[in-house]
Protein backbone atom coordinates (compact mmCIF):
# COMPACT_ATOMS: atom_id res chain seq x y z
CA UNK A 1 0.00 0.00 0.00
CA UNK A 2 1.30 3.70 -0.77
CA UNK A 3 1.68 5.96 1.88
CA UNK A 4 0.94 9.60 2.27
CA UNK A 5 1.95 11.33 5.79
CA UNK A 6 1.16 14.92 6.40
CA UNK A 7 2.08 17.18 9.26
CA UNK A 8 3.22 20.06 10.24
CA UNK A 9 5.57 22.77 12.93
CA UNK A 10 4.50 25.72 12.68
CA UNK A 11 0.28 26.22 11.55
CA UNK A 12 1.10 30.02 10.85
CA UNK A 13 3.74 29.77 8.11
CA UNK A 14 1.04 27.40 5.82
CA UNK A 15 3.63 24.57 4.93
CA UNK A 16 2.63 21.54 5.19
CA UNK A 17 5.36 18.46 5.41
CA UNK A 18 4.51 15.48 3.26
CA UNK A 19 5.98 12.12 2.82
CA UNK A 20 4.84 9.82 0.56
CA UNK A 21 6.15 6.12 1.12
CA UNK A 22 6.74 3.30 -1.69
CA UNK A 23 6.70 -0.31 -0.83
CA UNK A 24 7.56 -3.25 -2.87
CA UNK A 25 9.71 -1.28 -5.35
CA UNK A 26 11.71 -3.71 -7.82
CA UNK A 27 12.03 -0.67 -10.69
CA UNK A 28 15.66 0.72 -10.99
CA UNK A 29 13.82 4.14 -11.86
CA UNK A 30 10.37 5.83 -10.66
CA UNK A 31 8.55 8.45 -12.04
CA UNK A 32 6.51 10.89 -9.70
CA UNK A 33 3.47 12.86 -11.23
CA UNK A 34 1.70 15.71 -9.45
CA UNK A 35 -1.72 17.21 -11.17
CA UNK A 36 -1.51 19.73 -13.44
CA UNK A 37 -5.24 20.38 -13.62
CA UNK A 38 -8.24 19.42 -11.06
CA UNK A 39 -11.76 18.20 -12.43
CA UNK A 40 -14.33 20.38 -11.78
CA UNK A 41 -11.62 23.07 -13.15
CA UNK A 42 -11.16 22.76 -16.13
CA UNK A 43 -7.74 24.91 -16.82
CA UNK A 44 -4.51 24.19 -15.88
CA UNK A 45 -3.24 25.26 -12.76
CA UNK A 46 0.50 24.32 -12.26
CA UNK A 47 0.03 22.86 -8.73
CA UNK A 48 4.13 21.81 -8.20
CA UNK A 49 4.57 26.08 -8.04
CA UNK A 50 3.60 25.69 -4.43
CA UNK A 51 5.78 22.32 -3.99
CA UNK A 52 9.23 23.13 -2.20
CA UNK A 53 12.32 21.02 -1.36
CA UNK A 54 11.46 17.47 -2.79
CA UNK A 55 14.28 14.77 -1.86
CA UNK A 56 14.10 10.89 -2.02
CA UNK A 57 15.50 8.39 0.30
CA UNK A 58 16.05 4.66 0.92
CA UNK A 59 17.70 3.08 4.18
CA UNK A 60 17.91 6.74 5.60
CA UNK A 61 20.37 7.43 2.36
CA UNK A 62 19.30 10.09 -0.09
CA UNK A 63 19.33 9.08 -3.46
CA UNK A 64 18.93 11.24 -6.70
CA UNK A 65 16.06 12.86 -8.02
CA UNK A 66 15.10 15.13 -10.28
CA UNK A 67 12.56 17.45 -11.83
CA UNK A 68 11.83 16.39 -15.61
CA UNK A 69 8.88 18.30 -16.56
CA UNK A 70 6.88 20.73 -14.23
CA UNK A 71 5.70 18.38 -12.41
CA UNK A 72 7.07 15.15 -13.28
CA UNK A 73 9.98 13.56 -11.18
CA UNK A 74 12.24 10.68 -11.97
CA UNK A 75 13.56 8.96 -8.92
CA UNK A 76 16.93 6.91 -9.56
CA UNK A 77 16.05 3.72 -6.75
CA UNK A 78 19.18 1.73 -7.57
CA UNK A 79 16.29 -1.26 -6.99
CA UNK A 80 15.71 -0.08 -3.18
CA UNK A 81 12.80 -2.33 -2.08
CA UNK A 82 11.30 0.79 -0.39
CA UNK A 83 11.99 4.61 -1.29
CA UNK A 84 10.40 7.58 0.50
CA UNK A 85 9.62 10.81 -0.81
CA UNK A 86 9.83 14.15 1.26
CA UNK A 87 8.29 17.70 0.50
CA UNK A 88 6.93 20.90 1.58
CA UNK A 89 3.24 22.35 0.46
CA UNK A 90 2.26 25.66 1.06
CA UNK A 91 -1.28 25.38 2.36
CA UNK A 92 -2.75 29.17 1.62
CA UNK A 93 -5.82 28.95 -0.82
CA UNK A 94 -9.23 29.12 0.47
CA UNK A 95 -11.27 28.51 -1.95
CA UNK A 96 -13.33 25.20 -3.16
CA UNK A 97 -10.34 23.77 -5.28
CA UNK A 98 -7.24 25.45 -2.67
CA UNK A 99 -5.64 23.63 0.53
CA UNK A 100 -5.59 25.84 3.98
CA UNK A 101 -3.78 25.07 7.41
CA UNK A 102 -3.69 27.62 9.79
CA UNK A 103 -3.95 27.18 13.74
CA UNK A 104 -7.63 26.05 13.59
CA UNK A 105 -7.90 23.82 10.93
CA UNK A 106 -6.47 21.74 8.09
CA UNK A 107 -8.58 21.96 4.72
CA UNK A 108 -7.01 19.73 2.15
CA UNK A 109 -7.53 19.30 -1.48
CA UNK A 110 -5.24 16.15 -2.10
CA UNK A 111 -5.02 16.78 -5.63
CA UNK A 112 -3.05 20.04 -5.15
CA UNK A 113 -0.23 18.20 -3.73
CA UNK A 114 -0.28 14.37 -3.67
CA UNK A 115 1.91 12.62 -5.70
CA UNK A 116 0.77 9.71 -7.96
CA UNK A 117 3.49 7.17 -8.81
CA UNK A 118 3.44 6.49 -12.19
CA UNK A 119 2.28 2.39 -13.07
CA UNK A 120 0.94 2.15 -9.34
CA UNK A 121 -2.05 4.67 -9.48
CA UNK A 122 -4.29 1.65 -9.00
CA UNK A 123 -2.70 0.22 -5.72
CA UNK A 124 -4.54 1.36 -2.60
CA UNK A 125 -3.72 4.51 -0.83
CA UNK A 126 -3.44 5.59 2.47
CA UNK A 127 -3.40 9.15 3.88
CA UNK A 128 -2.35 9.46 7.45
CA UNK A 129 -2.80 13.01 9.01
CA UNK A 130 -0.56 13.96 11.95
CA UNK A 131 -2.95 16.67 13.88
CA UNK A 132 -4.66 17.61 17.24
CA UNK A 133 -6.18 14.46 18.90
CA UNK A 134 -9.22 16.42 19.35
CA UNK A 135 -9.57 17.24 15.83
CA UNK A 136 -12.46 15.22 13.53
CA UNK A 137 -12.25 14.57 9.97
CA UNK A 138 -14.71 15.54 7.52
CA UNK A 139 -14.19 13.85 4.01
CA UNK A 140 -15.90 11.11 1.96
CA UNK A 141 -13.08 8.68 2.66
CA UNK A 142 -13.10 6.16 5.34
CA UNK A 143 -11.41 6.89 8.88
CA UNK A 144 -9.58 2.69 9.13
CA UNK A 145 -8.25 4.25 12.42
CA UNK A 146 -7.99 7.26 14.17
CA UNK A 147 -6.91 10.22 11.56
CA UNK A 148 -5.79 7.37 8.83
CA UNK A 149 -8.12 7.66 5.58
CA UNK A 150 -8.16 4.99 3.05
CA UNK A 151 -8.54 5.07 -0.59
CA UNK A 152 -8.84 2.26 -3.19
CA UNK A 153 -6.60 3.89 -5.54
CA UNK A 154 -4.82 7.56 -6.39
CA UNK A 155 -8.01 8.75 -8.23
CA UNK A 156 -10.35 8.26 -5.09
CA UNK A 157 -7.68 9.51 -2.85
CA UNK A 158 -7.19 12.98 -4.92
CA UNK A 159 -10.76 13.40 -5.02
CA UNK A 160 -11.89 13.33 -1.75
CA UNK A 161 -10.84 16.62 0.17
CA UNK A 162 -10.99 17.05 3.36
CA UNK A 163 -11.99 19.43 6.60
CA UNK A 164 -9.49 18.92 9.95
CA UNK A 165 -10.55 20.60 13.04
CA UNK A 166 -11.74 20.94 16.64
CA UNK A 167 -15.04 23.00 15.75
CA UNK A 168 -16.54 21.25 12.49
CA UNK A 169 -20.18 20.92 13.19
CA UNK A 170 -22.38 18.08 11.61
CA UNK A 171 -25.86 16.88 11.05
CA UNK A 172 -27.01 14.15 8.88
CA UNK A 173 -30.32 13.15 7.35
CA UNK A 174 -31.18 10.11 5.17
CA UNK A 175 -33.20 9.49 1.83
CA UNK A 176 -33.62 6.03 0.39
CA UNK A 177 -31.48 4.75 3.35
CA UNK A 178 -28.55 6.64 2.32
CA UNK A 179 -26.75 9.27 4.62
CA UNK A 180 -25.89 12.70 3.60
CA UNK A 181 -23.90 14.53 5.97
CA UNK A 182 -23.43 17.86 6.15
CA UNK A 183 -20.23 19.37 7.93
CA UNK A 184 -20.11 23.49 8.42
CA UNK A 185 -16.40 24.83 9.32
CA UNK A 186 -17.03 28.28 10.55
CA UNK A 187 -18.21 30.48 12.96
CA UNK A 188 -22.02 30.61 11.73
CA UNK A 189 -25.54 29.63 13.40
CA UNK A 190 -27.19 27.04 11.27
CA UNK A 191 -30.57 27.10 11.29
CA UNK A 192 -30.66 23.07 11.07
CA UNK A 193 -34.08 21.96 11.32
CA UNK A 194 -34.58 24.59 8.33
CA UNK A 195 -31.42 23.29 6.38
CA UNK A 196 -32.23 19.52 6.70
CA UNK A 197 -35.95 19.92 5.53
CA UNK A 198 -34.20 21.79 2.75
CA UNK A 199 -31.67 19.40 1.87
CA UNK A 200 -34.01 16.24 1.94
CA UNK A 201 -36.44 17.96 -0.35
CA UNK A 202 -34.66 18.52 -3.47
CA UNK A 203 -32.29 15.34 -2.64
CA UNK A 204 -35.36 13.49 -3.35
CA UNK A 205 -36.44 15.28 -6.63
CA UNK A 206 -33.27 14.49 -7.49
CA UNK A 207 -32.89 10.95 -6.89
CA UNK A 208 -36.54 10.47 -8.57
CA UNK A 209 -34.52 11.90 -11.89
CA UNK A 210 -32.67 9.43 -11.78
CA UNK A 211 -34.05 6.01 -10.12
CA UNK A 212 -30.84 5.63 -7.15
CA UNK A 213 -27.25 7.04 -6.51
CA UNK A 214 -24.03 6.21 -7.72
CA UNK A 215 -22.41 6.57 -3.88
CA UNK A 216 -23.37 4.85 -0.69
CA UNK A 217 -22.82 7.68 1.55
CA UNK A 218 -22.57 11.64 0.66
CA UNK A 219 -20.87 14.42 2.55
CA UNK A 220 -21.37 18.29 1.79
CA UNK A 221 -18.19 20.01 3.16
CA UNK A 222 -18.83 23.68 3.57
CA UNK A 223 -16.19 26.22 4.52
CA UNK A 224 -18.61 29.38 5.60
CA UNK A 225 -16.04 32.62 5.55
CA UNK A 226 -16.44 35.27 7.49
CA UNK A 227 -16.13 37.29 4.18
CA UNK A 228 -18.09 37.76 0.94
CA UNK A 229 -17.27 34.30 -1.10
CA UNK A 230 -18.94 31.46 -3.40
CA UNK A 231 -17.59 28.64 -5.03
CA UNK A 232 -18.78 24.66 -5.03
CA UNK A 233 -16.10 21.87 -6.32
CA UNK A 234 -17.78 18.34 -6.72
CA UNK A 235 -15.99 15.29 -6.00
CA UNK A 236 -16.98 11.84 -6.29
CA UNK A 237 -19.47 11.43 -3.04
CA UNK A 238 -18.65 14.70 -1.72
CA UNK A 239 -18.28 18.56 -2.49
CA UNK A 240 -16.20 21.46 -1.10
CA UNK A 241 -18.53 24.37 -0.76
CA UNK A 242 -16.89 28.05 0.26
CA UNK A 243 -19.71 30.94 1.37
CA UNK A 244 -19.57 33.84 2.97
CA UNK A 245 -20.53 36.41 4.67
CA UNK A 246 -20.78 33.55 7.78
CA UNK A 247 -23.11 36.21 10.29
CA UNK A 248 -25.56 36.50 6.85
CA UNK A 249 -25.81 32.92 6.31
CA UNK A 250 -29.33 32.60 7.50
CA UNK A 251 -30.76 35.77 5.84
CA UNK A 252 -32.57 34.88 2.22
CA UNK A 253 -29.76 36.19 0.00
CA UNK A 254 -27.17 33.71 1.56
CA UNK A 255 -29.22 30.93 2.45
CA UNK A 256 -30.80 31.43 -1.27
CA UNK A 257 -27.31 30.93 -2.51
CA UNK A 258 -26.43 28.13 -0.31
CA UNK A 259 -29.53 26.22 -1.33
CA UNK A 260 -28.44 26.75 -5.22
CA UNK A 261 -24.65 25.73 -4.75
CA UNK A 262 -25.81 22.50 -2.58
CA UNK A 263 -28.13 21.53 -5.25
CA UNK A 264 -26.35 22.33 -8.59
CA UNK A 265 -23.08 20.12 -6.59
CA UNK A 266 -25.02 17.04 -5.65
CA UNK A 267 -26.28 16.58 -9.07
CA UNK A 268 -23.08 16.68 -10.01
CA UNK A 269 -22.68 13.57 -8.33
CA UNK A 270 -24.60 11.66 -11.10
CA UNK A 271 -23.66 14.19 -14.17
CA UNK A 272 -19.82 14.43 -14.49
CA UNK A 273 -18.69 12.42 -12.09
CA UNK A 274 -20.14 9.49 -13.43
CA UNK A 275 -22.49 10.56 -16.44
CA UNK A 276 -18.81 11.18 -18.14
CA UNK A 277 -17.83 13.21 -21.38
CA UNK A 278 -15.26 10.12 -23.28
CA UNK A 279 -12.20 12.26 -22.90
CA UNK A 280 -12.42 12.54 -19.48
CA UNK A 281 -12.92 9.05 -18.65
CA UNK A 282 -10.26 8.24 -17.58
CA UNK A 283 -9.07 11.61 -16.38
CA UNK A 284 -5.93 12.66 -17.65
CA UNK A 285 -4.29 15.06 -14.66
CA UNK A 286 -0.61 15.83 -16.77
CA UNK A 287 -2.24 17.97 -19.65
CA UNK A 288 -5.71 19.51 -21.14
CA UNK A 289 -8.46 17.14 -21.44
CA UNK A 290 -10.51 18.53 -24.49
CA UNK A 291 -14.44 18.25 -24.80
CA UNK A 292 -16.78 20.31 -26.68
CA UNK A 293 -20.10 18.99 -24.06
CA UNK A 294 -19.17 20.98 -21.34
CA UNK A 295 -22.85 22.26 -22.26
CA UNK A 296 -23.81 18.91 -20.51
CA UNK A 297 -21.37 18.53 -17.94
CA UNK A 298 -21.88 22.21 -16.22
CA UNK A 299 -24.55 23.88 -18.24
CA UNK A 300 -27.60 21.16 -17.61
CA UNK A 301 -26.09 21.00 -14.00
CA UNK A 302 -26.35 25.18 -13.72
CA UNK A 303 -30.07 24.54 -14.69
CA UNK A 304 -31.07 21.67 -12.46
CA UNK A 305 -29.46 22.97 -9.36
CA UNK A 306 -32.14 25.35 -9.77
CA UNK A 307 -34.90 23.76 -11.67
CA UNK A 308 -34.69 20.78 -8.33
CA UNK A 309 -35.51 23.04 -5.94
CA UNK A 310 -38.70 24.88 -7.73
CA UNK A 311 -39.60 21.58 -8.57
CA UNK A 312 -38.94 20.17 -4.90
CA UNK A 313 -41.05 22.87 -2.99
CA UNK A 314 -38.14 24.71 -1.59
CA UNK A 315 -38.53 27.63 -3.87
CA UNK A 316 -41.64 29.30 -5.01
CA UNK A 317 -42.40 29.92 -8.90
CA UNK A 318 -41.52 33.48 -7.92
CA UNK A 319 -38.24 32.90 -6.20
CA UNK A 320 -37.05 29.90 -9.40
CA UNK A 321 -37.45 33.32 -12.05
CA UNK A 322 -35.51 35.21 -10.12
CA UNK A 323 -33.08 32.96 -10.39
CA UNK A 324 -33.49 32.34 -13.89
CA UNK A 325 -33.77 36.13 -14.70
CA UNK A 326 -30.63 36.51 -13.30
CA UNK A 327 -29.01 34.08 -15.56
CA UNK A 328 -31.04 36.11 -18.92
CA UNK A 329 -29.64 39.42 -17.78
CA UNK A 330 -25.67 37.25 -17.71
CA UNK A 331 -26.53 35.54 -21.20
CA UNK A 332 -27.88 39.10 -22.53
CA UNK A 333 -25.45 41.25 -21.18
CA UNK A 334 -22.98 39.56 -22.89
CA UNK A 335 -22.00 39.55 -26.78
CA UNK A 336 -19.77 36.75 -27.00
CA UNK A 337 -23.16 35.04 -27.46
CA UNK A 338 -22.78 36.21 -31.21
CA UNK A 339 -19.18 34.96 -31.51
CA UNK A 340 -18.65 31.63 -30.17
CA UNK A 341 -21.43 28.42 -30.12
CA UNK A 342 -21.56 26.82 -26.40
CA UNK A 343 -19.98 24.08 -27.94
CA UNK A 344 -16.24 25.61 -28.97
CA UNK A 345 -17.03 27.77 -25.88
CA UNK A 346 -16.92 23.78 -24.06
CA UNK A 347 -13.69 23.63 -25.71
CA UNK A 348 -11.83 26.44 -25.18
CA UNK A 349 -11.95 26.36 -21.27
CA UNK A 350 -8.61 25.05 -21.59
CA UNK A 351 -7.31 28.10 -23.83
CA UNK A 352 -8.12 31.07 -21.42
CA UNK A 353 -9.67 29.12 -18.04
CA UNK A 354 -12.24 30.95 -16.20
CA UNK A 355 -10.87 34.63 -16.62
CA UNK A 356 -12.80 37.45 -18.12
CA UNK A 357 -10.72 36.94 -21.40
CA UNK A 358 -11.04 39.58 -24.16
CA UNK A 359 -14.21 40.87 -24.60
CA UNK A 360 -16.79 39.29 -26.19
CA UNK A 361 -14.94 36.43 -27.44
CA UNK A 362 -16.64 33.13 -25.55
CA UNK A 363 -19.59 32.45 -24.01
CA UNK A 364 -20.70 30.62 -20.56
CA UNK A 365 -20.98 27.18 -20.95
CA UNK A 366 -22.71 27.43 -17.52
CA UNK A 367 -24.63 30.06 -18.51
CA UNK A 368 -26.07 29.35 -22.26
CA UNK A 369 -25.65 25.94 -21.12
CA UNK A 370 -28.34 26.10 -18.98
CA UNK A 371 -30.36 28.33 -21.02
CA UNK A 372 -30.05 25.72 -23.79
CA UNK A 373 -31.00 23.05 -21.36
CA UNK A 374 -34.40 24.67 -20.67
CA UNK A 375 -34.82 25.09 -23.97
CA UNK A 376 -34.37 21.82 -24.37
CA UNK A 377 -36.61 20.65 -21.38
CA UNK A 378 -39.43 22.30 -22.90
CA UNK A 379 -39.57 21.64 -26.49
CA UNK A 380 -39.15 17.97 -25.49
CA UNK A 381 -42.38 18.37 -23.79
CA UNK A 382 -44.08 20.09 -26.35
CA UNK A 383 -42.76 17.93 -28.77
CA UNK A 384 -43.98 14.38 -27.20
CA UNK A 385 -46.97 16.06 -25.16
CA UNK A 386 -45.10 15.33 -22.26
CA UNK A 387 -44.30 12.52 -22.37
CA UNK A 388 -40.86 13.05 -22.51
CA UNK A 389 -38.38 15.98 -20.89
CA UNK A 390 -35.01 16.49 -20.24
CA UNK A 391 -35.60 14.05 -17.35
CA UNK A 392 -35.70 11.41 -19.98
CA UNK A 393 -32.23 12.13 -21.74
CA UNK A 394 -30.50 12.62 -17.81
CA UNK A 395 -31.70 8.97 -17.05
CA UNK A 396 -30.81 7.42 -20.01
CA UNK A 397 -27.56 9.00 -19.73
CA UNK A 398 -27.26 7.59 -16.23
CA UNK A 399 -28.38 3.90 -17.53
CA UNK A 400 -26.72 4.20 -20.73
CA UNK A 401 -22.70 5.53 -19.28
CA UNK A 402 -22.83 6.64 -15.90
CA UNK A 403 -23.29 3.11 -14.70
CA UNK A 404 -21.66 1.48 -17.22
CA UNK A 405 -18.77 3.44 -16.53
CA UNK A 406 -18.56 4.78 -20.45
CA UNK A 407 -18.06 7.73 -21.56
CA UNK A 408 -20.22 9.47 -23.76
CA UNK A 409 -19.34 11.80 -27.06
CA UNK A 410 -20.97 14.79 -28.31
CA UNK A 411 -22.24 12.34 -31.42
CA UNK A 412 -24.00 9.64 -28.24
CA UNK A 413 -25.36 12.75 -26.62
CA UNK A 414 -27.11 14.00 -29.73
CA UNK A 415 -28.35 10.79 -30.94
CA UNK A 416 -29.79 10.32 -27.77
CA UNK A 417 -31.44 13.32 -27.87
CA UNK A 418 -32.94 12.57 -31.36
CA UNK A 419 -34.16 8.99 -30.71
CA UNK A 420 -36.22 10.65 -27.67
CA UNK A 421 -37.63 13.27 -29.69
CA UNK A 422 -37.44 13.28 -33.03
CA UNK A 423 -34.97 14.31 -35.63
CA UNK A 424 -36.56 17.65 -35.84
CA UNK A 425 -34.36 18.67 -32.87
CA UNK A 426 -31.20 18.53 -35.17
CA UNK A 427 -32.22 21.65 -35.90
CA UNK A 428 -31.66 22.49 -31.67
CA UNK A 429 -27.88 21.00 -32.15
CA UNK A 430 -27.34 22.72 -35.45
CA UNK A 431 -28.53 26.37 -34.51
CA UNK A 432 -27.77 26.60 -30.57
CA UNK A 433 -25.38 24.23 -29.62
CA UNK A 434 -23.19 24.36 -32.43
CA UNK A 435 -23.57 27.89 -33.71
CA UNK A 436 -24.07 31.48 -32.51
CA UNK A 437 -28.04 31.64 -33.42
CA UNK A 438 -30.53 33.82 -31.28
CA UNK A 439 -32.08 32.29 -29.10
CA UNK A 440 -34.92 34.70 -27.97
CA UNK A 441 -37.34 32.97 -30.79
CA UNK A 442 -37.45 29.94 -29.79
CA UNK A 443 -37.28 30.71 -26.13
CA UNK A 444 -40.34 32.42 -25.96
CA UNK A 445 -42.03 29.39 -27.93
CA UNK A 446 -40.94 27.18 -25.76
CA UNK A 447 -41.86 29.39 -22.20
CA UNK A 448 -45.58 29.51 -24.17
CA UNK A 449 -46.52 25.79 -23.60
CA UNK A 450 -46.32 26.39 -20.32
CA UNK A 451 -48.33 29.17 -20.04
CA UNK A 452 -45.20 31.91 -19.64
CA UNK A 453 -43.36 34.72 -21.93
CA UNK A 454 -39.65 35.98 -22.27
CA UNK A 455 -40.27 39.34 -21.68
CA UNK A 456 -38.09 42.51 -23.19
CA UNK A 457 -38.08 45.71 -21.85
CA UNK A 458 -35.86 48.78 -21.90
CA UNK A 459 -32.78 48.91 -19.66
CA UNK A 460 -33.13 52.06 -17.19
CA UNK A 461 -29.78 52.80 -17.32
CA UNK A 462 -29.54 55.77 -19.79
CA UNK A 463 -25.61 54.84 -20.24
CA UNK A 464 -26.35 51.40 -21.30
CA UNK A 465 -29.70 52.19 -23.05
CA UNK A 466 -29.12 54.54 -25.38
CA UNK A 467 -25.50 54.92 -25.92
CA UNK A 468 -24.06 51.40 -25.06
CA UNK A 469 -22.03 51.74 -22.61
CA UNK A 470 -21.76 50.04 -18.97
CA UNK A 471 -19.95 52.00 -16.27
CA UNK A 472 -18.61 50.62 -12.78
CA UNK A 473 -18.31 53.37 -10.32
CA UNK A 474 -16.66 54.20 -6.58
CA UNK A 475 -15.81 56.60 -4.90
CA UNK A 476 -12.87 57.86 -6.58
CA UNK A 477 -13.88 57.17 -10.39
CA UNK A 478 -16.34 55.95 -12.55
CA UNK A 479 -14.93 53.43 -15.14
CA UNK A 480 -16.11 51.80 -18.52
CA UNK A 481 -16.82 48.26 -18.39
CA UNK A 482 -18.17 47.03 -21.96
CA UNK A 483 -19.42 48.28 -24.66
CA UNK A 484 -21.88 46.89 -27.08
CA UNK A 485 -20.77 46.27 -30.77
CA UNK A 486 -21.79 48.98 -33.18
CA UNK A 487 -22.98 51.01 -30.75
CA UNK A 488 -22.47 54.94 -30.18
CA UNK A 489 -20.20 54.46 -27.57
CA UNK A 490 -18.41 51.82 -29.61
CA UNK A 491 -16.87 54.64 -31.93
CA UNK A 492 -15.78 56.98 -29.28
CA UNK A 493 -15.52 54.85 -25.92
CA UNK A 494 -12.77 52.37 -24.72
CA UNK A 495 -12.85 50.20 -22.05
CA UNK A 496 -11.37 51.31 -18.64
CA UNK A 497 -11.90 54.69 -19.81
CA UNK A 498 -12.56 56.87 -16.83
CA UNK A 499 -15.08 59.32 -16.86
CA UNK A 500 -14.50 62.74 -14.95
CA UNK A 501 -17.85 65.21 -16.28
CA UNK A 502 -20.88 65.31 -18.88
CA UNK A 503 -21.69 68.06 -19.89
CA UNK A 504 -19.39 70.26 -17.70
CA UNK A 505 -21.18 68.58 -14.60
CA UNK A 506 -18.41 66.54 -12.58
CA UNK A 507 -19.34 63.23 -12.13
CA UNK A 508 -19.45 61.64 -8.52
CA UNK A 509 -21.06 58.64 -8.86
CA UNK A 510 -23.70 60.04 -10.20
CA UNK A 511 -24.14 59.91 -13.56
CA UNK A 512 -27.62 58.01 -14.03
CA UNK A 513 -29.16 61.63 -12.19
CA UNK A 514 -26.94 63.88 -14.22
CA UNK A 515 -28.00 62.16 -17.45
CA UNK A 516 -31.72 62.06 -16.19
CA UNK A 517 -32.00 65.75 -16.00
CA UNK A 518 -30.18 66.59 -19.25
CA UNK A 519 -32.14 66.80 -23.28
CA UNK A 520 -30.01 64.18 -24.51
CA UNK A 521 -31.32 64.63 -28.19
CA UNK A 522 -28.94 66.56 -28.80
CA UNK A 523 -25.99 64.33 -27.19
CA UNK A 524 -24.11 64.46 -24.69
CA UNK A 525 -20.23 65.69 -24.26
CA UNK A 526 -18.07 63.44 -21.76
CA UNK A 527 -14.85 64.48 -20.30
CA UNK A 528 -12.38 61.51 -19.67
CA UNK A 529 -9.03 60.50 -19.00
CA UNK A 530 -7.74 57.46 -21.62
CA UNK A 531 -4.00 56.24 -20.62
CA UNK A 532 -3.59 59.34 -18.15
CA UNK A 533 -4.72 61.47 -21.30
CA UNK A 534 -7.64 63.82 -21.00
CA UNK A 535 -9.44 63.55 -23.74
CA UNK A 536 -13.16 64.98 -24.97
CA UNK A 537 -15.83 62.92 -27.26
CA UNK A 538 -19.57 63.54 -28.02
CA UNK A 539 -21.72 61.30 -28.26
CA UNK A 540 -25.41 61.05 -30.12
CA UNK A 541 -28.00 58.38 -29.14
CA UNK A 542 -28.83 56.37 -31.63
CA UNK A 543 -32.49 54.96 -32.76
CA UNK A 544 -31.89 51.13 -31.50
CA UNK A 545 -31.13 50.87 -27.72
CA UNK A 546 -28.62 48.34 -26.27
CA UNK A 547 -28.68 45.84 -23.58
CA UNK A 548 -32.44 45.21 -23.30
CA UNK A 549 -33.27 43.51 -20.20
CA UNK A 550 -35.05 39.97 -20.66
CA UNK A 551 -37.44 37.96 -17.80
CA UNK A 552 -39.71 35.10 -17.30
CA UNK A 553 -43.07 35.96 -16.31
CA UNK A 554 -46.45 34.09 -16.39
CA UNK A 555 -48.84 35.31 -19.01
CA UNK A 556 -52.70 36.26 -17.69
CA UNK A 557 -53.91 34.98 -20.95
CA UNK A 558 -52.63 31.33 -20.14
CA UNK A 559 -55.25 28.54 -21.29
CA UNK A 560 -56.01 25.71 -18.72
CA UNK A 561 -53.59 23.38 -21.04
CA UNK A 562 -50.94 25.90 -20.83
CA UNK A 563 -51.25 25.55 -16.50
CA UNK A 564 -51.42 22.23 -16.55
CA UNK A 565 -48.32 21.89 -18.73
CA UNK A 566 -46.85 24.28 -16.35
CA UNK A 567 -47.56 22.30 -13.53
CA UNK A 568 -46.05 19.00 -15.21
CA UNK A 569 -42.65 20.91 -15.09
CA UNK A 570 -42.61 23.12 -12.14
CA UNK A 571 -45.00 20.25 -9.60
CA UNK A 572 -46.02 23.71 -8.51
CA UNK A 573 -49.72 25.32 -9.31
CA UNK A 574 -49.80 28.27 -11.87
Amino acid sequence: MIRHHISYTNPLTHFLDITLTIPDNSQQELYLQLPAWRPGRYELQHFAQKLRGVTAHAAGVAIPVRKVTKDRWLVETSGAAQIEIRYSFYARQMDGGGSWLDEEQLYLNGINCLMAVEGREQEPQQLQLAIPADWQIACGLPETERHTLQAENYDQLVDSPLIASASLKKETYTVADIPFHIWIQGDCRPDWERIKKDFEAFTKEQLEVFGDFPVTNYHYLNEILPYRFYQGVEHVNSTVITLGPSELLVTPALYKEFLGVSSHELFHTWNVKQIRPKEILPYDFTGENYFRTGYVAEGITTYYGDYMLARSGVFTAAQYFDELNTTLQRYFADHSRNNMSVADSSFDLWLDGYKPGIPDRKVSIYIKGALTALLLDLQLRQRTNNQASLDVVMRQLWEEFGKKGIGYTEQDYEQLVLRIGGEEFKHYFERYINSTAPIEEALEEALRYVGCTLKAEENAMITERLFGFKTVADTQMTKITAIAPDSPASKALGVEDELIAVNGRKIEQNLQPLLTDMDLRQGIELMLFRNKQLRQVVLQPAQQTYYTKYSVAKRSDATDAEKQNFKLWLKQEF
